[in-house]
């Protein structure tokens, strides 16, 4: 089966990065958190204290900082400039902080080129929420996996309740509507579902499930490709 592009965009807590890593697992492919990248960026902006409304200073940073993605035996790191931050970037400030970093044109300009150099050669499942739209607009399959915001929030209060992180449901679910909000309203690079991007809505699905479905029209994908 040829090797593919699979892009998979959606919201924030709708399971984007379980479903790319167990999809990558399921097909051998190499597994590309594009999200990663903004939030380790977001890391080294707080630790040099970068104002995260200072697009010009942001964009200097991504341009001097090096970001690389490793999956080994399924698990996926990061490294900044060396520096292993895979636990770092998940810490719900660094969430907060990612999204803001990630609003700034220049910064995505300069993040976008290493997600497309990254995926070039195919072979690659990249998850984000512009990816079939604008890194990979050919990917030869592209998914756009949402959920309700209820279900979103309570996933995302569920993993950080396991991390041992304190907070609350109900403000999860504001910080859902807010970054939904301006995921959508962005200038570059808006949360949008590309025109023949293929929508799963995984409200009432198990991870597998999902995964499995995927994989199945990856496949489909692969087998038309190959008849082309």
């Amino acid at each position: 089966m040829p090797q593919l592009i699979i892009a998979i965009d959606g919201p924030v807590g709708s399971g984007k990065s379980t479903l790319a890593r167990r999809v990558a697992e399921l097909l051998g492919y190499t597994y590309l958190d594009s999200g990663a990248m903004y939030r380790a960026l977001a890391v080294k902006a707080l630790n040099s204290g970068i104002d995260l409304s200072d697009s010009v200073r942001l964009a200097e940073l991504a341009r001097a900082t090096r970001i690389d993605l490793t999956t080994n035996n399924s698990h996926a790191k990061v490294f900044l400039d060396g520096m292993d931050v895979t636990l770092d970037i998940r810490t719900p400030n660094v969430s907060l902080a990612a999204s803001k970093v990630a609003m700034h044109p220049d910064v995505r300009h300069v993040l976008v080129a290493e997600q497309r150099r990254a995926g070039e050669q195919g072979g690659v499942v990249m998850e984000g929420r512009d990816i079939g739209s604008v890194v990979f607009p050919d990917a030869q399959l592209k998914i756009f996996l949402t959920a309700s915001p209820e279900i979103r929030a309570e996933r995302r209060w569920r993993e950080h309740q396991q991390k041992g992180d304190a907070i609350d449901l109900a403000r999860t679910l504001e910080e859902i509507h807010e970054r939904d909000r301006r995921d959508r309203e962005r200038s570059t690079s808006p949360l949008v579902r590309a025109e023949d991007a293929v929508v799963v809505d995984s409200t009432a699905m198990e991870p597998e499930e999902v995964a499995r479905l995927v994989v199945m029209l990856a496949k489909e994908q692969g087998n038309a490709a190959r008849r082309d």
